[in-house]
Parts: C-alpha cells; sequence; structure tokens
C-alpha cells in the first residue's frame, strides 16, 4: 500500500503545473467533470487561517485519499479546529463551477465544516443560518472569487444542477451543497 501511495502522489507532482479545462459535455458536475480529463483539481484559500490549498484529489477515475485528508484539514472549523470528512459530491460541485468560469485564482473559503457549537453561535447572529446546516455533515461550502461576480458564481454552480446553490449578494458569497438541487437567494 505504501509504495502504491507514493506512486500516486509521485503522478500528483507530475500533473501540478497541468490543467485541463474542456466544455461540459453534461447537465450536473459529475459530467462536467467527466469531460475535463483524467484529473480534478481545487484550489482555496482561507481568509480565516491563512492557508491555500491547490490539490489534484482525483486521478483517471479514482480519489486521492492523502488529497481528500487534506481537503478535510483545510475546510475544517477553525474556530474549535475540529474536522468532518468533507464529501466528495461537494468538492466535485466547488471544482466543475470553477472549471465552468474559467478561473486560474483559487476560491475565497469562508465556511467549510461547522461544527454544532459554531453553527449554534452563528445561527444566534444571523437568520440565515440553518438549523440543520449541511455544513454539520460536510456536505457544503461558502465560497467567493475576487474576479466573479457573486451572480456569476451562482450561475456556475447552478448549472451543475448536482446540489443546492445559495447566492448571497450582500455578503458577497455563494453557497454550494450535495443536498437537493434547489437554489434560492439573491
Amino acid at each position: 500500500m505504501t509504495d502504491m501511495n507514493l506512486t500516486r502522489r509521485g503522478i500528483l507532482g507530475a500533473f501540478a503545473a497541468t490543467v485541463v479545462t474542456a466544455a461540459p459535455t453534461m447537465s450536473n458536475a459529475f459530467g462536467i467533470l467527466r469531460g475535463a480529463g483524467d484529473i480534478r483539481r481545487i484550489r482555496m484559500y482561507s481568509g480565516r487561517t491563512g492557508e491555500t490549498i491547490d490539490t489534484i484529489y482525483w486521478i483517471e477515475g479514482d480519489y486521492i485519499g492523502e488529497a481528500l485528508d487534506e481537503i478535510t484539514h483545510f475546510m475544517r472549523d477553525w474556530r474549535t479546529n475540529t474536522l468532518k470528512p468533507i464529501d466528495r459530491r461537494t468538492i466535485d460541485i466547488a471544482a466543475a463551477s470553477h472549471n465552468l468560469m474559467d478561473v486560474h485564482e483559487p476560491y475565497i473559503m469562508l465556511s467549510g465544516y461547522r461544527s454544532p457549537k459554531t453553527n449554534a453561535m452563528l445561527r444566534s447572529r444571523s437568520s440565515g443560518v440553518a438549523k440543520h446546516s449541511l455544513h454539520m455533515v460536510g456536505q457544503a461550502a461558502d465560497l467567493r472569487l475576487k474576479s466573479r461576480s457573486v451572480n456569476q458564481m451562482f450561475k456556475a454552480a447552478s448549472a451543475c444542477s448536482a446540489g443546492g446553490v445559495g447566492k448571497y449578494s450582500g455578503s458577497n458569497f455563494v453557497h454550494m451543497d450535495c443536498g437537493p438541487i434547489r437554489t434560492w437567494g439573491s
């Protein structure tokens, strides 16, 4: 097993400089990514922790465990320093949306996993925080881009037809999750 992980890590290094962007071939995120070549990549920055991540997490039909672990750590609840595995489908939706927008800058991640304690605190301060938020089960991300408007991000994520997409224009971010297909916001 160790040799396989090293080999995969070597492949990751070889592909790190290559980004394949292709036109969407289907109407959902997974179809879009199938048309994107043999790799899937996610790039994010957290202003809360100052951390960045730029990782290929899928190669030739296989998710890369080490990369998924890095994403889970990156998207942790920074307030409580707790982890919850991030659902692969949420990562896929974010990556597909990023590809559709044809941008090279990383997402700015505002919120990934939220512990129940953090969610309750945020809910006490804002009516926009769901009591049973998908953030608490590692199935949602709140993201923004400097070079794209909330409306552009919302349209790209909605085009994936693969989960929930919320537009928060007043706060300048888009919520993406792998729950039921639905949209909201203004």
